[in-house]
Parts: C-alpha cells; structure tokens; sequence
C-alpha cells in the first residue's frame, strides 16, 4: 500500500526553474506555484545571501518517489544550504474524483489503500484548486454544505497540456487555491458539493483534496453553534445520487 502526501517546496524564485526540473525528471507533477516574500535577515552580508523573493510549489508525492527526490535536493541543489529552500511533506486523506486522482499521480507507483491512523482527526483541511475567478462560486458550494468561510491565495498551475490530455478539457493558467477547514465529518459532502457546483464540467475546473489536521484554535464559537444544529453529514438527502461526485480516500 502506498500513502501519498502534500510536498511542499519553498525556495528563492530565481532557483525555481531548476527545482520544477528536477521534480520532473523524478516524476513528480509541479501543480501550483504561488509567489511570497521570506523575511528580511538582520544584517547585509545575510541579507545579499539569503534572498527575500520566494516561490511555494505543490505537488504530490508516494514515499518512493520523495525518496529519490529528496536525494536529488541534497545531491544537486544543495537545499540543506541555508537560503536555497525546503521542502516538506503534509499526508493526505483524500482528492475529490477518481479522474483527478488518476492525473494528480501520474507516473507514481501509488496504490489507494486503507486510511492510517493519521486521519482519525475531527477536522481537516481542504484545498480547492480553481480556475481564477470562481472562488465565490467554490465557497457558495462549501457554505451550503456546512462549511464557513476560506481563504483565497493566488497561483499559478503548471503542466496544462498534460492535464488537458489527460482530462480532455482545457484549464486555465491562474489558479485560486482556496483553503477551508472543515469537520471530519463534514468532508465528504462538502467535497462533493465543490465537486458538482464547481468541478471538472463547470467553468471553474476545480479539483479538491484534503489534509488532516491535528488541532485547532479560533474555531470554538462554531463548534458550540454547530453543537446545537444537526451535523451537515445527516443531510444527506439533499445530495445527489450515490456516485455523483464521490471523494477518493488515500
């Protein structure tokens, strides 16, 4: 059984090219790229080294495939040098969409099997990755199914040709990644509903997937409104018939 995990690569833009090389050359697809800003050292013999220009990737990835990854950061990038990057991996619990987990893991040895104790969280978080633009239609989705409110970052996808090979459909280059989190139980719905409001066969061209988490401040108000309303999972007659927009879990 494989697990597959989030990587996360933050590193100085100008080496960017060079890391979304070595991802393809070890078969990892480079989803997103989002661009930020690191923090200013104190000095300026720092400051001239170490690089304030940042760019976020995303990408997915089976423990055999980061393995031969991660050698690759330390043997050709030199990423344990300081100010070059780093890269991180968050395990996943599942993508929306069979398809989607088909293309998000293309050319990986990765095999769907039984969820680990990891997921056994009571909230998660899901990251939709929309065509920009469609973020209100995504949340409109998710708040109808229980959810509350998101956040909204700027990006870039990569590699459209392959996934409009693979899905043939055409997506657009900016993307917004929307982050919610969500109760466990609430996953599945609120999955489903982005996924059939804002998915592959909408404008939007969203695709889903979610991420455990393990603790949570700020979020008590809900919990105690939600304690006194039926739980979003028990109503499930207003979704759509069985196998309509059906979550993977990984």
């Amino acid at each position: 059984m494989s697990e597959l995990y989030l990587l996360t690569t933050i590193a100085e833009r100008r080496l960017l090219p060079k890391f979304v090389s070595l991802y393809r050359e070890k078969g990892i697809r480079v989803g997103c790229i989002s661009l930020g800003h690191g923090t200013v050292p104190p000095t300026g013999a720092e400051r001239f080294l170490n690089s304030t220009e940042k760019a976020v990737c995303f990408s997915l990835v089976t423990p055999g495939t980061w393995k031969a990854a991660k050698h690759a950061l330390r043997q050709n990038l030199q990423i344990d040098v300081p100010g070059v990057g780093i890269a991180f991996l968050i395990p996943m619990s599942s993508i929306g969409g069979r398809r989607e987990l088909a293309l998000m893991t293309d050319g990986q040895d990765f095999q769907r099997g039984e969820e680990s104790a990891m997921k056994g969280t009571k909230r998660e978080l899901i990251v939709v990755i929309a065509n920009q633009g469609y973020n209100e239609l995504v949340m409109e989705a998710a708040r109808a199914a229980g959810a509350y409110g998101g956040t909204i970052v700027h990006a870039r996808g990569t590699g459209m040709e392959r996934a409009e090979k693979f899905l043939g459909i055409s997506l657009a280059s900016e993307k917004d990644m929307i982050f919610i989190v969500v109760k466990t139980n609430q996953r599945d719905l609120i999955m489903q509903k982005i996924m059939l409001q804002a998915g592959m066969e909408t404008p939007a061209k969203a695709i889903a997937f979610s991420l455990p988490v393990t603790d949570t401040a700020g979020l008590r108000l809900f919990d105690d409104e939600e304690a006194e309303q039926p739980d979003a999972a028990e109503r499930q007659d207003a979704a759509e018939p069985a196998g309509a927009g059906q979550s993977a879990d990984v």
